[in-house]
């Protein structure tokens, strides 16, 4: 389990420049099949308008599943509107099952790959609620991810976001919307 927040720490630490191209999140987590609670923390990296490199770590701790994953996620914003956006995603990572013994499945391990399928819908503004739905391909299961996501810099004035207009509080996100 430490090696985990060490390489989520590890691998996000290079990003994490305080301008409007980088985010910070969490998420509540809910798999419908194993019917199992989680948490997650990721960090989103906008480098253009409509992609974005979020390296993700979500852990399962309430229900029959024990497990973590770390890993990376590719969103890719497919309709962007004025205040909010609907996106694509991809995800895969490194999946820790702690009690694969609990499972009718016959290839079930300890250690496995994760890879993933999904649509998420998220604000524009600098503190960014998401919704997200997922497929596990290889375990054939879904979930659904609630969390929030914040951008730093984003309602600084004068700072260093992309556009000249001044902001205020609570306007939307002018980086990479």
């Amino acid at each position: 389990m430490k090696n985990a927040y060490f390489f989520l720490i590890l691998f996000t630490m290079p990003f994490l420049g305080f301008n409007q191209t980088i985010g910070v999140g969490g998420s509540a987590i809910y798999n419908i099949q194993s019917e199992s609670f989680g948490v997650g923390a990721r960090v989103n990296i906008y480098p253009n308008k409509t992609l974005s490199f979020v390296p993700q770590f979500s852990r399962f701790f309430l229900g029959p599943v024990s497990e973590w994953t770390a890993g990376l996620s590719l969103e890719y914003k497919v309709v962007q509107l004025n205040i909010f956006h609907f996106y694509l995603l991809g995800h895969g990572g490194y999946n820790n099952w702690l009690n694969p013994e609990e499972s009718s499945l016959e290839s079930a391990s300890t250690t496995n790959w994760n890879a993933e399928a999904g649509i998420g819908l998220t604000t524009n503004k600098c503190l960014r609620p998401f919704i997200e739905y997922r497929y596990n391909i290889k375990f054939q299961e879904t979930h659904i991810q609630f969390g929030v996501l914040y951008i730093f810099g984003c309602g600084n004035q004068g700072g260093n976001y992309r556009n000249t207009t001044k902001m205020k509080k609570g306007v939307i996100c002018p980086a990479y919307h």
